[in-house]
């Protein structure tokens, strides 16, 4: 089977569809990255995600390295700080609070860049929703760490610059090849990091297999989805099905890690599904095409 007819496999299934995929996909890795923290740390945890991935997407793209300009080799080594960043400190969140309130709390980044620059009534009313969401967290109760807040928030910052950095490169280097030295960049900056944090551990078999399924989980596969379903759909659908994933990630917190959320947390969950879903359904112009996690 040649490259052109994988495409046209992949253009079967409906792009919807492939969006959740990679939601799930995703979430499905962070379960498999909280199960490492106690062998490798999340330094260590970080370091293996983005170095394989790196390993993967550049035999497979192989990006001509030698033909871009300064220019675009400076917006991909951003896009690659940028990506070891929020990477990192949404690790240190997952380590610390439960995974759907971490990605709740990130998922206000993407919300941002959609109501950015907007003097609607109604885009206020979304982030004043998100933002009840929000103090309904944080006075929560004392059970969530401090740390593991701050570094969910730190994480919504650099999505929301991940949002824009990624659209930038996306039109600037064709294919993946701008992705690939992105998490060769942020495969470098979290080696140290990582190294310190996981030693010999990071080489062990058993190790290094949970790496790999992290590396594809996390950024291969959803990231391959989530190309093939903008080919085919509209930002503001896309928008709309991402606001999902806070949701995904409180069921996979349930399912794979056994962590349970009370009410409080599941309605705070739900003001910020909500506001993300009606921002990015009314931003249609504004929404970057780019919103994918890393």
């Amino acid at each position: 089977m040649d490259k052109t007819e994988r495409v046209r496999d992949a253009d079967v299934v409906p792009a919807p569809a492939l969006v959740i995929a990679a939601i799930a996909s995703v979430q499905s890795g962070a379960a498999i990255a909280i199960k490492l923290f106690p062998a490798v740390g999340s330094g260590g945890a970080l370091f293996l995600r983005l170095a394989i991935a790196a390993v993967v997407l550049g035999v497979a793209v192989r990006p001509p390295l030698r033909t871009f300009s300064r220019t675009d080799l400076g917006l991909m080594v951003g896009f690659g700080v940028v990506l070891a960043a929020m990477n990192a400190s949404f690790y240190i969140a997952l380590d610390r609070i439960p995974l759907g309130v971490a990605v709740t709390i990130e998922f206000l980044g993407p919300l941002a860049v959609a109501v950015a620059g907007s003097r609607r009534l109604a885009d206020g009313a979304w982030v004043l929703l998100a933002a009840v969401g929000v103090v309904l967290l944080a006075r929560g109760g004392g059970h969530l760490s401090a740390a593991g807040l701050v570094g969910a928030a730190v994480a919504a910052v650099c999505w929301a610059g991940y949002i824009l950095l990624s659209q930038r490169v996306g039109r600037a280097v064709p294919g993946l090849s701008g992705l690939a030295v992105a998490l060769m960049v942020g495969a470098v900056l979290s080696a140290p990091y990582g190294i310190v944090a996981g030693g010999v551990d990071l080489v062990r078999p058993s190790i290094l297999g949970k790496g790999l399924a992290l590396a594809l989980l996390s950024s291969v596969l959803p990231y391959s989805f989530e190309l093939f379903a903008l080919r085919r759909m509209r930002a503001a659908v896309f928008g709309v099905l991402m606001s999902l994933e806070p949701g995904m990630a409180a069921l996979s917190g349930l399912i794979f890690l056994g962590q349970h959320l009370r009410a409080r947390e599941w309605l705070a969950l739900g003001c910020v599904v909500a506001a993300s879903v009606g921002a990015t359904a009314a931003a249609r112009d504004r929404l970057p095409a780019a919103m994918i996690e890393g």
